[in-house]
């Protein structure tokens, strides 16, 4: 019979909910967001195409996962 598995309470920001919360709202929030961007600039190219929608959306995602990280730790500092 397999060990008991322990269970573990973080103390902190759990930053693997932070990550997967990111990963989530990212997609579902910051490719609609790119893709009407898109429609305001000239892309002739899929090399062009493609490198705006990975600046566009880096910055998406670094704004993203600092709002998450900040509503993580405001919730957990009122627990």
């Amino acid at each position: 019979m397999p060990e008991r598995v322990e269970q573990h309470t973080p103390d902190g920001v759990d930053f693997g909910w932070v990550m997967q919360v990111t990963f989530v709202v990212t997609i579902v929030v910051g490719a609609p967001l790119v893709a009407l961007a898109s429609l305001q600039v000239t892309l002739p190219t899929w090399g062009d195409k493609a490198l705006f929608a990975v600046r566009v959306g880096a910055i998406v995602w670094f704004l993203t996962a600092v709002l998450v990280y900040l509503y993580a730790r405001r919730e957990q500092e009122e627990t």
